[in-house]
């Protein structure tokens, strides 16, 4: 295995271990927790748990030079979805997705291949773009963690790592 190759699955085993702690999260919300909205300008707890759960997929669509409305159909994927093992499942199966394309890349592609999403003005490196879904997922999963934790779950740090 290539070190560049080691790389890309540090990062893809990182980013697994979001989605993962992710479930962990979601077995958590009762159903009447859904609607909860921390503030008015904010996302009630199911549109950010559709948003967390879809972001494999919308990223992917992004990083292979969509447009808008196919990262719309990215996220439909969980519209109606109110339960939470499904929407674990729904997780694990684009991250599954978003892994098979990176591990499809040779060493030079993922290091060098560079796509431009619609709202960017210069391309990213697929590299640069699995460390940008990774961050995102854990900027997600932390929201997710605090509205837990203000509808009063008894819950610690520890159950992110």
């Amino acid at each position: 295995m290539s070190q560049v190759s080691a790389v890309r699955d540090h990062l893809l085993h990182e980013l697994e271990h979001g989605v993962v702690t992710t479930r962990r999260l979601l077995e958590l919300v009762k159903p009447e927790q859904w609607d909860y909205r921390p503030r008015d300008n904010m996302r009630t707890l199911l549109e950010l748990a559709h948003h967390l759960v879809t972001i494999p997929a919308s990223d992917l669509v992004i990083m292979q030079e969509k447009e808008m409305e196919d990262v719309r159909k990215a996220e439909a994927v969980v519209d109606g979805v109110r339960d939470p093992m499904q929407l674990a499942a729904a997780m694990e199966r684009l991250f599954g997705e978003l892994k098979t394309y990176f591990e499809s890349l040779d060493d030079d592609a993922f290091l060098n291949k560079e796509t431009k999403a619609f709202y960017k003005e210069e391309p990213t490196a697929q590299a640069k773009w699995l460390i940008e879904t990774t961050t995102h997922v854990y900027h997600h999963r932390s929201q997710l963690y605090s509205y837990l934790k203000q509808l009063g779950h008894d819950i610690q740090f520890f159950i992110l790592y």
